[in-house]
């Protein structure tokens, strides 16, 4: 709810208290929640698919999930994970197995801010919690990535 809003509802006699009690906020994706149990929904999935996620990356010896916010995994300065800011897990592919994945799980490519990340997949919240079935796919998309030409190291600038 805007300043706007929260200005029009005090004169119209509503209490402060009374709204902010019916609107929630969730800190981990920005958003404003019509009520506290949406929140708790919105905070558990967070909660549970972090695990998941991380438990995952477990499976990978050498492998270190990297960022606080989105967390994500990559090789040569390639990401080929990554823990979306909607909560959900997306994975690099080879062209074959994408489409093989993308038909067997019925899922899609996903797209961030408005960006079609091609290469990759949504991984879905019910293969998520199969570690071992999902370990298959995060192996394939470690080699995929390894096999790719490094990215060059940003050199540090000298300073005068």
């Amino acid at each position: 709810m805007d300043s706007v809003a929260l200005r029009e509802r005090r004169m119209e006699g509503f209490e402060i208290d009374t709204i902010r009690a019916r609107v929630s906020f969730c800190e981990e994706t920005g958003e404003i929640l019509e009520n506290r149990r949406m929140a708790k929904a919105a905070q558990n999935r967070r909660t549970e698919n972090l695990a998941s996620y991380e438990k995952l990356v477990a499976t990978k010896h050498g492998v270190e999930r990297k960022g606080d916010t989105m967390p994500y995994t990559s090789v040569n300065g390639h990401m080929f994970s990554l823990l979306t800011k909607d909560d959900g897990v997306i994975l690099r592919l080879p062209a074959g197995e994408r489409e093989a994945f993308l038909k067997k799980y019925k899922t899609s490519v996903p797209v961030l801010y408005g960006a079609v990340m091609k290469e990759y997949v949504d991984v879905p919240d019910a293969l998520l919690t199969k570690t071992s079935e999902l370990k298959k796919y995060f192996d394939l998309s470690y080699s995929y990535v390894s096999s790719l030409k490094p990215k060059p190291t940003a050199k540090k600038k000298k300073t005068k």
